[in-house]
């Protein structure tokens, strides 16, 4: 069997799109979309672009362009990842937010062994500012790419091409769960939804106070995003939630 007729290597492939948060500069989304061509990936995604489509973007794709234009351009990011069941955010600097970080290669193969069949996002932030805190509790998982100490500064297409080479590294070598073993992980809509719903839950058992929130929604977000929860467990918890709330509305609670 050839590399091009792998299953592993296409099912991870396939499944993985890159996403490109507010980028400045249209070559640098052209010079991301040849860096995925090159690595085999397809799927770009852009969140609020500054500027595209642009003839600078399809210069830089340097044959890549077929990438450009079937990108989706989407609003935010939620949307953009909506229906990932395992979403990565890179970051070149410490966060406080304790999200598990990691470098490519690691990234790489935790995806191909524990994604089943879902889709995955790999999400790069701004050239200048990359992602804000908020944005990367979007995400389950983070990746760092070892640098440097004295210069760590790496151009977006540059991180792009690094990413895409080990996802296609782990998808060479990889082994993906089969349909009768692979529960489907929940999407970062579902998580989401669960944040909230359960948010919503302590509010009216006043344990959660929107008007002095403190870190609990950073906090909590978090904790859903890296317990690797899967569709019929959010499903579970959900169902808990609102038989809470169904007790308060029958005991008059507020």
């Amino acid at each position: 069997m050839t590399e091009a007729d792998s299953p592993s290597l296409s099912s991870l492939l396939d499944r993985t799109r890159i996403v490109l948060v507010e980028t400045s500069h249209p070559g640098n989304i052209g010079a991301a979309a040849r860096a995925m061509k090159t690595m085999g990936l397809r799927h770009l995604v852009l969140v609020k672009p500054k500027r595209f489509p642009a003839a600078e973007a399809t210069a830089r794709a340097s044959g890549a362009d077929n990438l450009l234009v079937a990108a989706r351009v989407v609003d935010s990011l939620p949307e953009a990842v909506a229906d990932c069941g395992l979403v990565f955010g890179t970051t070149a600097r410490p966060r406080y937010l304790d999200l598990a970080i990691t470098p490519p290669r690691e990234a790489a193969e935790f995806a191909a062994q524990e994604a089943g069949e879902a889709p995955i996002a790999i999400v790069f932030g701004r050239e200048q500012t990359g992602l804000t805190n908020e944005e990367l509790l979007c995400c389950q998982r983070a990746i760092r790419i070892p640098t440097d100490a004295s210069f760590s500064s790496l151009n977006l297409a540059q991180a792009v091409q690094i990413c895409a080479y080990e996802w296609r590294l782990a998808a060479q070598t990889g082994s993906l769960p089969g349909p009768a073993e692979a529960e489907l992980p929940a999407t970062a809509a579902e998580l989401a939804g669960l944040v909230d719903h359960a948010k919503r839950a302590m509010v009216r058992v006043d344990f959660f106070k929107p008007e002095r929130p403190k870190r609990l929604p950073d906090r909590l977000a978090r904790l859903v995003g890296g317990a690797h929860l899967r569709h019929t467990e959010v499903q579970i918890l959900r169902g808990f939630l609102t038989a809470v709330e169904e007790a308060l509305d029958e005991a008059g609670a507020p």
